[in-house]
């Protein structure tokens, strides 16, 4: 939508010549001053009677020259604070002045149209929809006939509103989004139903709205950074509603003419995906698992239990292999349910192995020594190795366990940059074509900062010399990389070794660079990566998601709530009313965050929280039946804390601050 120019999307249509204007925002601010001390509100009324009459008079009213055309998206040509300033007013009118408006707006929508509409229309619907009165359901109808005019524009049309939507401030935005929330979650669950007509003769009430809040979307996804943030278009509502029927409706007729929230995947949260995600999961599980029992019976064998799960058997010593050898022997049974044995143990896999696999084996493969990925300290996160190698296969193993995390709702203690998963996007869905690529997106200097924000930083002060490029930097389209000990160059396009970045072709040297670290120069190890995890979570349901999501599915939320984690912990040999556990919480509650997270880390082998919240860790405090010159112990396989009863609250804080900033190495049991 934004990147064909307004001139190509919509021809010039000629305006109307409109009425003269009424009056001037200094006329109409003294009006609303005088009725303060006369109590007459006919001059105010007259402007709102006047002014909200017709498209022609709002754009009298509101534009900033009524002679002037306004045919650009960078220009609205409305003058924002006068529209500002007469709405934050009319909520505080009478109501006959209320009714006046409402009442020129349904005489305005009901007009006949002929033809296409004119940037005049535009503006007047850029006008309307900021209106406060809205908020009110008693106005709903009204308001849903605007929406349903906005929302049935033509592109080009709201290429334009796109664009001038997103001038807007902060708060008149957020307004217009929450206002459009509001009505979506009434009409769906209405306080009072009789208010509104039957569902059956406005099914089009929340395909227009979701259409319109659309519109602000791709507004607020063209700001950097954003207007407000991608969650503040969250509707919770819809975590109580059939998601799946949603799903399957959408999943059966894609954009077409059957309305699905699924369409209009940002209004849906992160939980309420997670949701769609794993029961779309649980399904494919048990479809899996039911032809591997109809393939036995046919066969006249005798079903085994086993056959149900993706069994892991691996030995401690060689935890990267035998996991890889397993999965690759098992590639038909990646989605059923997980469970790990390890070899010489005894024990039933009831989550905790599992999770210590995860945990094991995560460690040892990010590991500095092992090579596969590079730690960046300045970014606190890791990034392929550029490294050249004769099989991926291990990158494949990543991609799977990060496919079987999300599968098996396990939250992994991996830091990769945002730039990851958006890679892993790119695209949702494997293509049926094996020569497209995969794993290739548009990147910028900010995704490079994410990484290596000292390399990021050089190259944006390139960008921004002022002096002579060629001679003050001296470089060209040449980069250089240590592979093993040997500097290795690579052209950034043919012939680069002998191009000299100059002023003219220096933010192409900068692109393809920025493009060479993150997308060329791992395009094998990033390849495999990105075929293991979708060989894991091959689903309709990924194309539901932002990049950040995947990477909160994966990861969990850096959020913390203790109070939340307070309220959900579970108590073996203690009482929550116990003196030990309020100390406990009297300290943990005044942590810092930095310790809170190292808490976290601790106890559950990852700072960050299971999308359905802290509540989701199913966290433990167990009493530790030992001296209190112990420290404090924790089994992370059950997010599980062994307490010994300590006598104060300084012994105790003293005592945890240790345990948790001294866990490396012996925190995992």
């Amino acid at each position: 939508m934004d990147a064909s120019s307004s001139e190509v999307k919509a021809p010039v249509l000629p305006e109307c010549i409109l009425p003269i204007q009424p009056k001037t925002m200094k006329d109409f601010q003294e009006d609303v001053e005088k009725v303060k001390s006369s109590g007459d509100w006919k001059a105010v009324h007259d402007f709102y009677l006047t002014t909200f009459d017709s498209f022609p008079e709002l754009n009298a009213a509101f534009k900033k020259d009524a002679t002037a055309s306004f045919n650009t998206i960078e220009d609205s040509g409305i003058n924002a604070k006068f529209v500002n300033a007469v709405y934050d007013t009319l909520i505080n009118t009478p109501q006959d002045i209320q009714k006046t408006v409402l009442k020129g707006i349904i005489n305005s929508l009901l007009r006949e149209w002929k033809g296409p509409r004119t940037k005049d229309d535009l503006r007047a619907y850029f006008i309307l929809l900021q209106n406060p009165q809205f908020n009110n359901t008693s106005t709903y109808v009204i308001y849903a006939h605007l929406l349903r005019q906005i929302a049935t524009l033509v592109e080009a049309d709201h290429h334009f509103l796109v664009h001038w939507f997103k001038k807007l401030s902060q708060k008149r935005f957020k307004q217009l989004v929450e206002r459009l929330l509001q009505f979506i979650s009434l009409r769906l669950f209405p306080a009072k139903p009789e208010e509104f007509p039957p569902i059956t003769k406005c099914s089009w009430w929340i395909p227009s709205a979701a259409k319109v809040l659309a519109l602000l979307n791709t507004a607020n996804n063209l700001v950097h950074p954003p207007l407000i943030p991608y969650t503040d278009f969250y509707n919770s509502t819809l975590d109580h509603i059939d998601l799946m029927e949603e799903y399957h409706t959408w999943q059966n007729f894609g954009n077409s003419h059957r309305f699905s929230f699924c369409q209009y995947p940002f209004v849906i949260s992160i939980a309420a995906k997670k949701i769609i995600i794993q029961r779309d999961s649980e399904q494919q599980m048990i479809n899996i698992a039911r032809q591997s029992l109809v393939d036995k019976v046919s066969r006249r064998q005798r079903p085994d239990m086993n056959m149900l799960f993706l069994n892991m058997k691996v030995r401690r010593t060689h935890l990267v292999s035998d996991s890889l050898d397993e999965l690759t022997r098992k590639r038909a049974d990646l989605k059923k349910k997980l469970k790990v044995t390890f070899v010489g143990e005894a024990g039933l896999d009831m989550g905790g192995l599992t999770k210590e696999w995860f945990l094991l084996l995560i460690r040892q493969i990010f590991h500095p020594d092992y090579g596969m990925f590079t730690y960046h300290k300045d970014s606190h996160c890791h990034w392929f190795s550029s490294f050249k190698c004769d099989n991926y296969s291990e990158f494949r193993l990543v991609g799977i366990l990060m496919g079987l995390a999300v599968y098996n709702s396990i939250t992994l203690d991996i830091r990769f940059p945002p730039c990851c998963y958006k890679k892993l996007l790119s695209p949702p869905i494997i293509p049926s074509d094996q020569n497209i690529p995969v794993g290739i997106c548009s990147v910028t200097v900010d995704d490079l900062c994410q990484i290596m924000p000292e390399l990021a930083h050089g190259l944006s002060e390139l960008l921004s010399h002022e002096g002579n490029v060629e001679e003050d930097f001296y470089s060209t389209f040449q980069v250089f990389q240590e592979e093993f000990g040997i500097i290795k160059s690579y052209n950034l396009k043919p012939g680069g070794d002998k191009i000299s970045v100059t002023n003219q072709n220096r933010k192409e040297y900068v692109q393809l660079y920025t493009d060479f670290l993150l997308n060329k120069s791992i395009y094998k190890q990033f390849a495999a990566f990105y075929y293991g995890f979708h060989s894991v979570c091959a689903s309709n349901a990924l194309m539901l998601l932002r990049p950040e999501e995947v990477e909160i599915l994966v990861c969990g939320s850096p959020d913390l709530d203790m109070y939340a984690l307070q309220r959900s912990t579970q108590y073996d040999g203690y009482a929550k009313t116990d003196l030990t556990i309020k100390y406990f919480w009297d300290v943990v509650l005044g942590f810092p965050l930095d310790l809170q997270k190292k808490l976290l880390h601790f106890t559950t082998g990852s700072d960050r929280v299971p999308v359905g919240g802290m509540a989701d860790l199913n966290f433990k405090i167990s009493k530790n039946e030992t001296s209190t010159n112990w420290l404090p112990v924790a089994h992370t396989c059950f997010n599980q804390l062994c307490l010994p009863p300590y006598k104060s609250k300084k012994d105790l804080k003293q005592k945890l601050i240790i345990g948790i900033s001294n866990s490396e190495g012996f925190g995992l049991e």
